[in-house]
């Protein structure tokens, strides 16, 4: 009987979409001087590339669902790719798809975060997990608020002010000042701050002050009696420090 003979199945070599060609076309890319001449490199050569790049990310992270969106993510994803060639130092030693790779996927992460962000933002009345309670809170939001608590909030700021001004006259003592000037500072920046804790605060009066903690808290001390006796005067309307702290 005759040796049956077997063939050997020599596997096709997969095409690498993002490997040395691409990688040499971008550095003959910004080599290229001409527009026309970059103009073809980054459509025959770099484009197929970042777009093949770009789907897989979004497919293996899941970044995208909806068809629609997918078309656009991708699409934003691959102009970023292109707006940030002239960035790649190929004297660095690294490879082009390691570079726009990372690139790639930090655009995809950030673009993922701010959809998130407007998510939580964004409430749709025709929710059907939302009661008829959550709904007319909605309904009845107001974003602006109204023409008299602003005036109130202005009238209060106003308030503030003057009594910090009072408690300066009555002060002589240099650091009393200066933990003055800092809680002046804290109230007219009060809405561009992120201090929301006692403790934060205390750290930023130090900072604005140049003060040390224990220089800070004999000012404070002394400052307090002021607030108090002030205090009593007008009736206990002023409430710039409670009297626990």
């Amino acid at each position: 009987m005759k040796a049956k003979k077997i063939k050997k199945v020599v596997k096709k070599k997969k095409k690498v979409y993002f490997g040395k060609e691409a990688h040499e076309a971008i550095v003959d890319f910004q080599k290229a001087n001409c527009y026309d001449d970059k103009n073809k490199i980054y459509f025959n050569k770099i484009k197929p590339s970042f777009e093949k790049l770009v789907e897989n990310l979004i497919f293996i992270h899941g970044f995208s669902k909806d068809e629609t969106h997918f078309k656009t993510l991708k699409c934003d994803c691959v102009s970023f790719l292109f707006e940030i060639l002239s960035k790649f130092d190929p004297d660095k030693g690294s490879k082009a798809f390691s570079y726009f790779n990372v690139c790639a996927k930090n655009f995809l992460i950030i673009n993922s975060k701010k959809l998130s962000k407007q998510k939580k933002k964004n409430v749709s009345l025709y929710d059907p997990d939302l009661s008829n309670l959550q709904k007319a809170k909605i309904a009845n939001h107001q974003v602006i608020p109204s023409q008299e608590k602003i005036l109130v909030h202005q009238e209060d700021k106003k308030i503030i002010f003057d009594f910090i001004e009072n408690i300066k006259l009555k002060t002589s003592n240099k650091n009393e000042k200066k933990c003055l000037e800092a809680i002046d500072h804290i109230f007219k920046n009060i809405e561009n701050l992120d201090y929301l804790n006692k403790r934060a605060i205390f750290v930023y009066l130090r900072e604005l002050s140049g003060l040390n903690a224990k220089q800070v808290s004999i000012a404070m001390s002394n400052i307090r009696k002021n607030y108090k006796s002030l205090k009593k005067k007008s009736n206990g309307y002023y409430f710039l420090f409670s009297d626990e702290d």
